[in-house]
């Protein structure tokens, strides 16, 4: 079940007026909307909010209906958080065209914002409760005005007064039937009209059924409909279900708040500079709304405000939230020149920024594509079971038919609660929440852990998953290299705890010329440097860098030296210095004087060694994945003796496999398939451009959010801000969700199968039937939210 529409929401809609049309087909809007824009291609997916939807048939009205309208390509639509996404072409399709055709079927729409979404929800649940309200107050006389028939004997009560408590209960079941009701029968009405049956339809019957033969019986016409009139039961069971829908609303809120609480961090509008040249201390401005802001704006943020885009820090020290995108929840210190990202928050002081990538160009709307696709995403085993829900619903009202008539013969009195018994308790309701609910609450945990699900498919998969496969360079490591020893004429010299004083004139020659460049290895072989103390002023002449080389420089004396690779610094000389030993080989930046015919002087010749930084949480990431019965292998394409050095240093004195060393993306894909074919159930983790063929090959791939956009593109899950951990984090979750799709299913299955033969056999009242049916449907979601209660 879900939040009901309101009374305006009748079957259909009234159509679009031009002024809403209008409003509706702003281009700015359209691009607002947009989630998703597919690399090359000139289609974009956008997001709308809906209202009015409760079970799986209402999302196939939709997306039926959606379907049809021109442009339109793709559509996903999810019950569950009524949201829906469409990949269509902008040239063609108008966001009116949109919301007109949902309209049409009778549902609300509008432009996607969580915010609209959010205050929606609060005025349906609002509607609910007064529902909800009048239905309580009504039941309450009513079962007052009935308690004296229960208790009291035969012809105890004289008929005039029996007759005239059966009119006091007809007037006060009216206000149930014509407003509290008021959901029920716009859903069936609805459906009806489209040619469907719902799970309001079956509700909606049993309700008008009980209500037509109380009137009946209380008009007189008992030789037509019987004795017995059953306002208590119509009231009683229809507070039942108000009260547990309005429950289940409050509660599938809290499923999917923490993923759209990752959608609503960007201001409405901003202080944006009017004068584009003027000095920012005099510099005039204007309130501009996000819509029309433009590439080059300068834009003041205030404290406790997000930046509206990615861009570059121009005036302003301060420190920035950005778990958003990082998954770190401490603050990040920010200063003028660097950049900043569009949905982190300006923690300490206003700043001024200037804008450079805007909309789906950004960090931040690549992190809301995802989460939206989280939130629309039907795995294929639930798609299909949408489907199947139209004609299970039939057979519900055969089955209620079949039990009137049934008891009709039986006894004539009890055939009409009997059929609405079994027409209330095989509701579906609970069976369509059992999966939608659990998988979108494990998303909303994962995405609290620093991983964003792109599809939810991928839970049921990860929940199995026992060998796991990690890439090695820019996955378990970090971008950089890390300075570790020096290489010379007499040996390998340590530098990680000091340098000799025998070396410090080398080091400072050599970062003072890394100083010029901005390789990786230079930049860290100068934060080495740094990190003991810098080096001693050096001036230099004719600095030149050259490409894939390194950089040549004279010095005060006219001695001419080079920082770089080893064939280009040493020349003739390589291979004589790289046959004395083994270190010499290991070195990956030389430092070498030069002389006037191109020799090297190779007393002067000093190398540098380099070493991987592994990310602070690959190795509790690796325990942690065999703790919970993984398998962990490394498949890498680097030479092979760091392969095995990375999977010893990661083991922890249990070896870590190594798959793969050197090898081609051809081969991985062999690895992979033939782990697969040993049934084993693969899960891959990189980032790199020749990690996409075996992303898309893996059971689960997973990518980090700093990778390539191609890897990312085949990915299932994506890391934020390198976080590892949340990698054994998400395996946890994924078995515990299914463990509770699993026990939803089951619940669902045996309340039905109970519960059909004691309404059939006139043991289930309606009363009781409502409180079931409401029950059942909360009791699934309330269990889908032990997921976002606890971490583990």
């Amino acid at each position: 079940m879900s939040n009901p529409v309101s009374p305006s929401q009748n079957a259909p809609l009234p159509p679009l007026t031009q002024a809403q049309a209008d409003g509706l087909n702003d281009p700015d809007l359209l691009m607002q909307c947009v989630v998703e824009a597919p690399l090359g291609s000139s289609l974009r997916r956008v997001g709308l909010g809906l209202s009015g939807m409760y079970c799986a048939a209402c999302s196939i009205t939709i997306e039926d209906a959606l379907l049809k309208v021109p442009g339109v390509t793709e559509v996903q639509v999810q019950a569950a958080s009524q949201r829906a996404r469409i990949l269509l072409d902008p040239g063609k399709t108008k966001m009116s065209d949109l919301v007109d055709a949902i309209q049409r079927v009778g549902y609300k729409a509008w432009p996607d914002a969580s915010a609209r979404a959010g205050h929606e929800r609060l005025k349906e649940r609002r509607k609910l409760l007064w529902r909800l309200s009048v239905a309580a107050f009504c039941m309450m006389q009513v079962m007052m005005i009935t308690t004296p028939q229960y208790v009291a004997g035969p012809h105890e009560i004289p008929m005039d007064l029996w007759n005239l408590m059966n009119w006091a209960c007809w007037v006060l079941s009216l206000p149930v039937m014509l407003f509290s009701c008021g959901p029920f029968f716009t859903g069936a009405w609805r459906a009806a009209r489209q040619g469907r049956i719902s799970m309001d339809t079956p509700v909606a019957l049993g309700i008008a059924a009980t209500f037509i033969v109380s009137s009946g019986v209380t008009l007189g016409a008992q030789d037509v409909f019987g004795t017995e009139a059953y306002f208590d039961s119509l009231t009683m069971f229809v507070t039942f279900l108000l009260g547990g829908r309005w429950l289940e609303s409050r509660a599938r809120e809290k499923v999917t708040q923490s993923l759209e609480s990752l959608c609503v961090r960007l201001p409405e509008a901003v202080e944006r500079a009017i004068d584009a040249d003027a000095d920012l201390s005099q510099v005039r401005v204007e309130s501009a709304p996000l819509s029309s802001l433009r590439h080059g704006d300068r834009v003041r943020v205030l404290v406790g405000q997000a930046f509206p885009a990615d861009g570059l820090l121009l005036e302003g020290v301060t420190e920035v939230d950005e778990a958003l995108l990082t998954g770190e929840s401490r603050a990040v210190p920010k200063a003028a020149g660097q950049v900043v990202v569009a949905g982190s928050l300006n923690l300490t002081a206003p700043v001024w920024m200037c804008i450079e990538r805007l909309g789906p160009d950004t960090r931040y709307q690549q992190i809301v594509s995802l989460v939206h696709q989280a939130l629309t995403e039907k795995p294929g085993w639930m798609r299909a079971a949408d489907r199947i829900a139209g004609p299970f619903l039939w057979g519900v009202v055969v089955l209620a038919f079949l039990g009137w008539l049934g008891w009709h013969w039986i006894d004539p009195s009890r055939a009409v609660w009997v059929a609405v018994s079994v027409l209330v308790v095989t509701c579906p309701c609970a069976l369509s929440l059992s999966a939608p609910a659990a998988l979108l609450a494990a998303a909303g945990a994962m995405a609290k852990q620093g991983l964003l699900v792109r599809r939810l498919d991928a839970l049921e998969a990860l929940a199995v998953v026992d060998q796991v496969y990690f890439d090695k360079t820019g996955t378990l490591t970090e971008g950089e290299l890390k300075l570790v020893s020096l290489v010379h004429s007499e040996g390998l010299v340590d530098v990680r705890n000091g340098l000799p004083e025998a070396l410090s004139s080398k080091w400072g020659l050599a970062a003072s010329l890394a100083s010029y460049s901005q390789h990786p290895l230079s930049r860290s072989l100068v934060q080495a440097a740094q990190s003991v103390g810098g080096w001693p002023a050096q001036s230099w002449l004719d600095v030149r860098e050259l490409a894939g080389k390194g950089v040549q420089a004279t010095d005060a004396h006219g001695t001419v030296w080079r920082l770089g690779s080893a064939a280009w610094v040493l020349g003739d000389a390589q291979s004589v210095l790289l046959l004395t030993g083994a270190d010499y080989q290991d070195a990956r930046v030389w430092l070498a004087v030069q002389g006037d015919d191109g020799s090297v002087d190779v007393s002067t010749a000093c190398g540098f060694v380099y070493d991987e930084v592994f990310r602070e949480e690959a190795m509790p990431t690796v325990r942690r994945l065999r703790e919970l019965g993984c398998q962990t292998s490394l498949l890498s394409g680097d030479h092979e003796a760091r392969v095995v050095a990375a999977a010893e240093h990661l083991g922890q004195g249990e070896n870590m496999h190594v798959a793969g060393a050197q090898v081609t993306p051809e081969q991985k894909l062999q690895v992979i398939a033939d782990a697969q074919s040993a049934g084993r159930h693969v899960a891959v983790v990189g980032d790199g451009i020749n990690d996409a063929p075996v992303l898309a090959k893996a059971s689960v791939s997973i990518a980090l959010d700093q990778g390539a956009a191609l890897a990312q593109s085949q990915a299932d899950l994506i890391i934020l801000g390198g976080r590892l951990l949340g990698l054994p984090d998400a395996v946890q979750i994924s078995r515990r969700a299914m463990r509770i799709v699993r026990q939803n299913l089951v619940w669902s299955i045996f309340y039905n199968m109970a519960c059909i033969p004691l309404a059939l056999a006139g043991l289930l009242p309606p009363w009781l039937a409502g409180l079931g049916m409401a029950f059942s449907s909360l009791g699934v979601v309330l269990n889908a939210l032990r997921l976002s209660a606890n971490r583990h």
